[in-house]
């Protein structure tokens, strides 16, 4: 197909997906398109690499350790007015906001914390911009949840970045490749990143929007409303019942749209070989279809169970080099394609085990040398979140983080007990 051709196909599924989706009744705000703006860029590129990519501006990406220092002042003055948008839009639902902020206390705290730790960073102006950048998160998460349909507004959110993202990283790497792949030290024959930077973002992409599209589906095909229409219907005649539910045109666009998107999102992932991304998806998917299940639903401590072990089994598999085999048959060796050794380099650079080299400080000049001269693919990052914030912000960081993730730990299985479709993603 050519490429023009091609583009006016993928353009016409993005708008039908969309339209297929729309909702009259799920109302939100028009403040939901700035993290909308912020999310899509997040896990794309960024609009400088957009624009020298398009040949619409000559900005060069950093690819440098002093460049990665500077920054790219495009994309600082574009994300920073995006920002100052945020911040217009939660003063105005300061109230709200300040209800979602005591309601998790342990987040702020490990922002509180990342910011202080700019005192002790090595490049503190450095460090303060990225943790603004960082706090931009925060914002955009607020805006959603502050709206005033945050169940809506968590959807479209989800529905209007994936429904770009993912047919547009399909069209990149099939129809622009100079765009869409990226190819090894020695050439070869490519391999699938669309619209991310790597194949491994790639993966996080369809994760997300994977996951998400198949939460949506799971609660259109189990629509309540539906449901108890259907129980009416049934009673009077199964045949009339089963063609009401089989025909419903509400349901059968949700059904449609994000079957076609997880349709995508498989397609991605087996062409990208994401092998880790994928494993995740698996194993998320499996607990999001508990979740719609009736028997499992009514018995959370089932659904822990298999959280807790599916957790458990990926620890040790890919920590504790329990399980070489089991590893090695969803496609990765035993060293994880090589990051045990850098992980072994990394915590070998790491100046302070209590605090850490500051906030986002430790891939700067002089460590960031002494890795790109060991490794051909120039990492700037550890491939371990864990490890990754110790590196930055030391064991206190890393107590900390344990705190976020055991308290939301708790209240996502709160919101299971209490609304399993909704609490299930």
């Amino acid at each position: 197909m050519p490429q023009k051709i091609a583009t006016l196909f993928f353009a016409l599924v993005i708008v039908g997906l969309y339209l297929l989706d729309w909702d009259r009744k799920r109302r939100t705000s028009l403040a939901l398109w700035i993290p909308v703006a912020w999310f899509s860029i997040a896990a794309s590129r960024t609009p400088a690499q957009w624009l020298t990519m398009t040949g619409a501006a000559n900005l060069t990406a950093a690819m440098t350790p002093e460049q990665i220092v500077d920054g790219s002042p495009f994309d600082r003055y574009f994300l920073t007015a995006i920002v100052a948008l945020s911040v217009i839009v939660l003063l105005s639902r300061r109230g709200k906001v300040r209800t979602l902020l005591r309601a998790n206390l342990p987040i702020v705290l490990f922002f509180l914390y990342c910011a202080i730790s700019i005192i002790w960073s090595d490049y503190h102006v450095v460090a303060l911009k990225r943790w603004i950048k960082a706090v931009g998160d925060v914002a955009m998460v607020l805006i959603v949840l502050s709206d005033d349909n945050p169940s809506a507004a968590v959807k479209r959110l989800l529905t209007r970045v994936g429904f770009l993202l993912v047919p547009a990283s399909i069209l990149l790497a099939n129809y622009y490749p100079v765009w869409g792949k990226a190819w090894g030290e020695w050439g070869g024959t490519g391999f699938y990143r669309g619209v991310a930077t790597s194949k491994n973002e790639l993966g996080g992409v369809c994760l997300l929007f994977g996951v998400a599209s198949l939460w949506r589906f799971c609660e259109a095909f189990r629509d309540r409303d539906m449901l108890h229409r259907l129980k009416d219907l049934m009673a009077e005649s199964p045949i009339l019942g089963f063609v009401v539910w089989l025909l419903d045109k509400h349901r059968l666009r949700h059904l449609i749209a994000h079957g076609a998107l997880l349709a995508m999102v498989v397609f991605l992932f087996l062409k990208a070989n994401v092998m880790t991304a994928m494993s995740c998806f698996v194993m998320a998917s499996g607990l999001i279809v508990a979740t719609h299940l009736r028997a499992l639903a009514q018995r959370p401590g089932v659904v822990r169970a298999l959280a807790v072990l599916m957790i458990a089994v990926s620890v040790a598999a890919l920590f504790f080099n329990v399980g070489g085999d089991l590893v090695e048959t969803i496609g990765r060796d035993s060293t994880l394609t090589g990051r045990t050794e850098l992980w072994k380099h990394v915590l070998a650079l790491s100046p302070n085990a209590l605090l850490g080299t500051g906030f986002e400080n430790f891939w700067l000049p002089r460590r960031l040398d002494e890795l790109w001269g060991l490794y051909w693919w120039h990492p700037n990052e550890a491939h371990n979140g864990y490890i990754e914030v110790f590196i930055n912000l030391g064991v206190v960081g890393l107590v900390m983080l344990g705190a976020v993730i055991v308290t939301s730990y708790r209240k996502i299985f709160a919101a299971v007990r209490r609304n399993p479709e909704e609490g299930g993603l």
